[in-house]
């Protein structure tokens, strides 16, 4: 149904909580510390982050700014034995999609995560089958791989595609290199890697025709599609 990040220090509560989404269909990936979360996160793709306020290392508001930091659109939710106001405004602050507080209700939680899930499903979706997209002076048809200037129509391939329809959701911020691997070619090695450098060539080489539009590469953490606004 959807990929989970959960980050939870507690080893029993972090099991059932993990066994009770895994019988809910969903794929669930469970560290026991923030730093070990920042650590998932960059290797994999997902839907939803878990996160538990207090824990060990690096605590769930520090790690949810950093998740952020390399994709500020995934969705999350804050597990806490903190029920205060004031820390439940630090994370809906922080951008959270829901602060709960233990000890939780099960089959409320679970809602709340398909609730979300599906949201985020149906969303990406959508683009990928709606995509239409201008960047600079280009028309960028993702349904039917076509990319104009004018009179001037390149077809992508179907990868060339995808990559460009990622670097279009992110416009004028950091696409995050290892997210792009996972989505496109499943996992992130020396070979794959390779691979993704000689598609982001051939579409700066479609896009030469804009000087407005480039793409930057960003040492350590992954492209920037710059354009100006139309």
């Amino acid at each position: 149904m959807g990929n989970i990040l959960l980050v939870e220090d507690d080893d029993s509560f972090g099991y059932i909580l993990k066994e009770y989404l895994e019988i809910n269909d969903f794929n669930v990936e469970w560290v026991q510390n923030g730093e070990l979360g920042l650590q998932a996160f960059k290797q994999q793709v997902y839907d939803l982050c878990i996160l538990d306020v207090m824990m060990p290392v690096k605590d769930g508001f520090t790690l949810a700014k950093e998740i952020q930091d390399h994709d500020p659109d995934v969705p999350f939710i804050f597990l806490s034995a903190k029920s205060l106001k004031v820390d439940r405004l630090k994370g809906f602050r922080l951008g959270c999609d829901d602060y709960v507080v233990k000890p939780i209700d099960e089959e409320l939680f679970i809602a709340r995560v398909k609730a979300i899930v599906k949201r985020v499903t149906n969303d990406s979706e959508n683009q990928s089958k709606n995509g239409s997209y201008q960047i600079g002076q280009y028309h960028f048809d993702y349904a039917n791989q076509l990319l104009s200037i004018g009179e001037q129509v390149h077809r992508l391939t179907t990868k060339e595609a995808r990559l460009l329809q990622l670097l279009c959701e992110k416009k004028n911020q950091v696409l995050d290199r290892n997210k792009a691997l996972k989505i496109l070619w499943g996992e992130s090695d020396f070979f794959n890697r390779k691979s993704m450098d000689v598609f982001i060539h051939k579409l700066r080489k479609y896009l030469e025709e804009d000087p407005s539009v480039k793409i930057t590469n960003i040492h350590g953490k992954g492209f920037v599609l710059e354009a100006l606004p139309n």
